[in-house]
């Protein structure tokens, strides 16, 4: 095993898949020589030519448009758009011919791409490098919407979205891209999309959470435990569509209380789909309200980034609610 940040796992990733299959190429913008913003496509160029890791021009729609084409067409595209802020130029072609492709072909075509995109705020980006838009796509169906929050997942996620016979858009946590370093096995392997997992166990409440938001609430639940002995279950949803909706019922009705964690703005955000979700299904089992820490309902400031992302104290207060309730 090599210790890796996330980025190198998503590199890393990549490269294992077009090593093994030349239907595999990546293109958008400055992701040949340059490697990308980032650098999650470092050294693809210079490994397997120009044909297969290629810049685009600066267009959105037109980088998802030649990725249908090419996925309808047997090939296996992997497009990058630079910042998730910058999507929306694309939002038509990924949620009206993408998500649809299979249905309205009767299973005919199918379109087999991930979309991959740095998402989210923590580098002081400001309002157009900083935004987390996952509820737009979560409410697509034929999409599927997959989040890491480590580097072993995302490297395992990122094999079985390039592996899945449908458009998967892949949201990676820019905050986290050389956060930590863990051990990532070499080679292939994959960890499945659809399924959650429980990073911290605990009985006496729980706390939804995906990617850069993971590590936050980590540091809650510790927090918790050290100042009043009660322990948090931390589950980290990692695919929001499908959702795992066994394990989040299992672990609400197991606790009791629930927080759920996500930097995306409050109103419709993603939050709300699993509180419904839990009303719906589990409502006898709930000991409190289910309480909701996320981003604000405004535009993603730049000198109160610090203020408008949720963090350890923020979601330490709200597990004391529900704890206290």
């Amino acid at each position: 095993m090599s210790k890796l940040t996330l980025v190198q796992a998503v590199n890393d990733g990549l490269r294992t898949k077009m090593q093994e299959d030349a239907s595999v190429l990546v293109l958008g913008e400055d992701v040949g020589p340059k490697g990308g913003v980032f650098l999650a496509t470092e050294g693809l160029t210079a490994e397997f030519g120009e044909e297969r890791c290629f810049d685009t021009p600066l267009s959105e729609d037109g980088i998802i448009g030649v990725g249908i084409g090419m996925a309808m067409n047997g090939m296996r595209p992997v497009c990058e758009i630079q910042f998730q802020d910058f999507i929306f130029p694309a939002f038509d072609q990924i949620v009206s011919e993408a998500a649809k492709m299979r249905y309205r072909s009767g299973g005919q075509y199918s379109v087999p791409m991930v979309i991959r995109t740095p998402y989210g705020g923590g580098i002081r980006g400001g309002l157009y490098h900083s935004q987390s838009g996952e509820a737009y796509f979560a409410h697509t169906a034929g999409l599927k919407v997959v989040i890491p929050s480590n580097p072993h997942d995302a490297k395992g996620l990122l094999i079985s979205a390039i592996e899945d016979p449908d458009p998967v858009l892949f949201m990676e946590p820019k905050a986290l891209y050389r956060a930590f370093r863990q051990e990532v096995p070499e080679g292939k392997y994959s960890v499945p999309l659809g399924s959650a997992q429980t990073l911290r166990e605990g009985d006496d409440a729980v706390v939804f959470c995906y990617g850069a938001m993971v590590p936050v609430c980590q540091e809650a639940a510790g927090r918790i435990a050290e100042q009043k002995g009660q322990e948090v279950r931390v589950v980290d949803l990692r695919t929001l569509l499908p959702l795992d909706e066994d394990a989040v019922l299992d672990a609400a009705k197991a606790c009791g209380r629930v927080v759920v964690v996500h930097e995306a703005p409050r109103f419709c955000g993603y939050g709300a789909e699993l509180s419904a979700l839990i009303a719906e299904h589990a409502i006898e089992y709930m000991e409190a309200p289910i309480v909701r820490v996320t981003g604000f309902d405004t535009p993603f400031p730049n000198t109160l980034e610090h203020y408008y992302l949720p963090d350890a104290r923020r979601v330490t207060d709200a597990l004391e609610r529900v704890l206290d309730f």
